[in-house]
């Protein structure tokens, strides 16, 4: 399930339109051939992302472990955004929003409050809204804080909240995806029907079609920048899941002969046509914000992600009939998506582990997913303090978007040129009685690689230049990101050293037996599913 965090921050970097035509390419040439790519990996073979190298080719197996780190990174950040959003839950409990007035202890002499029937309200450059000034000083109190260097102490209020998120985590995911796959029924249906009544009420705004034409107007200049194309990229993986270890691990779960073709196509469509949906409910609001505030929806929207929906969209919401109900709804909504994508990657994890590790850890799964959630939270510290949304914005530029393209760069590779194209074929006909068709097998060989290899030189070539509020991010920041981005698929060369150091023989046989796939065998995964059910 696609998320609107994502969506929020791919979307709207000012690039609206100019977004629309990457973000296809890359689902068409990237994103769905390596969404069915995955999905038959990991049907045939019945393993999570590390020990399915050992059938594919082992001197990759580095690639799994870096996955694994790469979801961690995403929970250590990703969950804090999600006790951002049950703060709001919380603080809508009333009958009128806290984020309505400038009246307030955390307000300033800047703070402009208006309602949404007076138009006439002047707004400057210095202003800010009662909804920016709740988010920035009394949610996250992100001005204690002068940037990385300091970021000072832990909001104890938000560490409640995420503790009661990954309480929630855990209970969820602790027996098995049989558990996780109940809870999933609400958690990914309920935020259709909340999307669909923000579409019908977003709509009829004053102003709405102003953000829909900016969200639908192309600009082509746009199409220069390398930003909109690692975006676009970035939105793919973040929607689709290749690269996380997601679809791996409950592929491997599948009935052998199960069309997992059929099952690439439908859910990729549904999902992609889910983040055009989400645009509109996104921009009519935008639209509905520049009208009341007399700017161009661009200078609404100059700010992307978490502000987006922390301010924006709750400023929006405050503004309209029965504030209080579509609060609720929506930070329910925005909860369920988050935790609808946290159960998927951290059961990528905890599956790769176990089939690794399976006499060990069957019969101790409820341990070792405390363990882990204990990890995550106390990884998660620091995007508590008050200079926690620094930290969040420098994991997600550098420690998740560019090292996921990375990684599945380096998984297609091993795939179509490693394991070879025509092996995995046969496996895919062996399953579903026909083999892929041309066009698949052009997007393995050779589209997918020179397109993710495309976004990472692009992306070293012109990092991006991050900032948040009123921080700019100083060049030691760029170098720390680069270092917990190469962190991760560090693992690929590093274990495939010491693959060729322990492995017996000479060179050339220990070079010859690490591309040598192993045969598949089950018996481990029956011993997990046994001890799940």
């Amino acid at each position: 399930m696609s998320n609107i965090y994502h969506k929020c921050n791919r979307y709207c970097r000012g690039v609206t339109g100019a977004f629309l035509l990457p973000y296809l390419l890359m689902a068409v040439f990237g994103g769905v051939p390596l969404f069915y790519m995955e999905l038959a990996l990991g049907q045939f073979h019945r393993s999570g992302c590390i020990s399915i190298w050992k059938h594919v080719c082992p001197i990759f197996k580095g690639i799994g472990f870096a996955i694994c780190i790469i979801a961690l990174y995403i929970a250590f950040y990703y969950n804090t955004i999600m006790a951002w959003a049950l703060y709001y839950l919380l603080s809508s409990l009333r009958p009128t929003l806290p984020w309505t007035t400038c009246t307030n202890s955390w307000n300033t002499a800047n703070c402009n409050s208006y309602m949404s029937t007076d138009h006439n309200v002047s707004w400057s450059n210095s202003s800010t809204s009662p909804a920016e000034e709740f988010y920035t000083r009394h949610v996250l109190q992100v001005h204690l804080s002068p940037g990385l260097h300091q970021l000072g102490s832990v909001s104890w209020q938000l560490a409640l909240c995420l503790l009661f998120i990954f309480t929630i985590v855990y209970f969820s995911i602790w027996k098995g995806v049989k558990t996780s796959g109940k809870v999933v029924w609400v958690t990914a249906t309920f935020p259709y029907l909340v999307l669909l009544i923000l579409l019908v009420r977003g709509a009829t705004l004053p102003g709405a079609w102003r953000g829909v034409v900016f969200y639908l107007k192309p600009d082509w200049e746009k199409l220069l920048s390398t930003t909109v194309w690692i975006d676009a990229a970035a939105q793919i993986f973040f929607s689709l899941g290749p690269g996380f270890g997601v679809l791996l691990a409950f592929a491997s779960y599948n009935p052998f002969h199960n069309n997992c073709y059929k099952d690439a196509l439908i859910t990729s469509s549904v999902n992609c046509l889910t983040s055009f949906l989400s645009g509109f409910v996104i921009f009519t609001v935008l639209g509905y914000m520049a009208e009341m505030r007399q700017q161009d929806v661009s200078a609404v929207a100059k700010d992307a992600g978490p502000s987006l929906l922390f301010i924006i969209y709750a400023e929006a919401i405050a503004n309209m009939p029965a504030a209080t109900f579509f609060a609720i709804i929506f930070f329910l909504m925005i909860i369920m998506l988050g935790l609808d994508s946290t159960f998927a990657g951290l059961e990528g994890v905890i599956t790769a582990m176990l089939d690794e590790f399976p006499h060990i850890l069957a019969k101790r799964r409820e341990w070792f997913v405390f363990g882990l959630v204990c990890v995550c939270y106390l990884g998660a510290l620091s995007t508590l303090t008050y200079g926690g949304a620094f930290v969040v914005k420098l994991f997600e530029e550098y420690a998740t978007g560019p090292a996921v393209i990375t990684v599945v760069l380096l998984e297609v590779i091993a795939v179509s040129w490693f394991y070879g194209t025509t092996r995995f074929c046969n496996d895919v006909h062996l399953m579903l009685g026909f083999y892929p068709g041309c066009f698949w097998r052009v997007c393995w060989v050779a589209i997918c690689p020179c397109f993710l290899l495309f976004i990472i030189i692009s992306f070293l070539a012109f990092p991006p230049e991050v900032r948040l509020f009123h921080y700019h991010y100083p060049q030691w920041t760029t170098v720390l990101g680069y270092c917990i981005g190469v962190s991760s698929f560090i693992c690929v060369p590093a274990y495939m050293v010491y693959h060729l150091l322990t492995a017996k023989g000479t060179f050339k046989q220990r070079l010859l037996k690490s591309i040598t796939p192993e045969p598949s065998s089950d018996g481990h995964r029956d011993l997990i599913v046994t001890n799940a059910v």
